[in-house]
């Protein structure tokens, strides 16, 4: 029976993963070069960087099923960056103040010995036009930091959003449907999630 790897060092994307009874025997972060191309679509550059992740952790482990993931948040044709700082942030905000904008999360798995098996898939959101007391407190919580488009829709951000069509959990980083799907058949273990108390 294969074993399952997570190519992402995300915490969300684990947490999510448990959420539908899969965890993994290990979490290996991939080390790929995430600079878009010029003029590269923000969907085709989500769908590029996630099959990186996953080929490169997959040759590393050829006799498990590796999960790789990417999300972007992108206005048009715009890929915002992950914030790592307070401007970038700050100007991540600014352009999602008001505005509805696309997030792209593509997923990749790799059976061993098998084809790499792809799904993307794109939620459309709309934010409520952000008022300086908006902005000011968000950028104090620090919730923001190291996010695609400066937010986490799962903490205080989520209270920003007045429309989403598609994936919540997309969003968040992994659409849980999606990767059931992918995942189905492939005999990795899954558990039975602890219920709440």
């Amino acid at each position: 029976m294969p074993s399952l790897i997570l190519a992402s060092a995300s915490p969300r994307r684990r947490e999510l993963l448990g959420l539908i009874g899969l965890v993994p025997k290990a979490i290996v972060a991939a080390d790929v070069d995430e600079t878009p191309a010029k003029g590269e679509h923000p969907a085709a550059y989500t769908a590029r960087v996630a099959l990186a992740k996953a080929v490169a952790v997959a040759a590393a482990h050829p006799e498990d099923v590796v999960l790789a993931a990417d999300t972007v948040v992108a206005r048009g044709r715009r890929i915002l960056p992950k914030a790592d700082d307070e401007a970038t942030a700050r100007r991540c905000l600014a352009l999602l103040s008001g505005a509805r904008h696309r997030v792209h999360t593509a997923l990749v798995v790799i059976p061993p010995g098998a084809p790499p098996r792809r799904r993307l898939v794109t939620t459309r959101v709309a934010f409520k036009r952000l008022s300086d007391r908006d902005v000011s407190r968000y950028l104090a919580s620090g919730e923001w930091r190291g996010k695609a488009g400066g937010y986490a829709i799962q903490g205080l951000a989520g209270a920003f959003v007045r429309d989403l069509r598609g994936s919540y959990a997309a969003v968040v980083g992994l659409p849980l449907f999606e990767t059931w799907q992918l995942l189905d058949g492939l005999d990795v273990p899954w558990q039975a999630p602890n219920p709440e108390p």
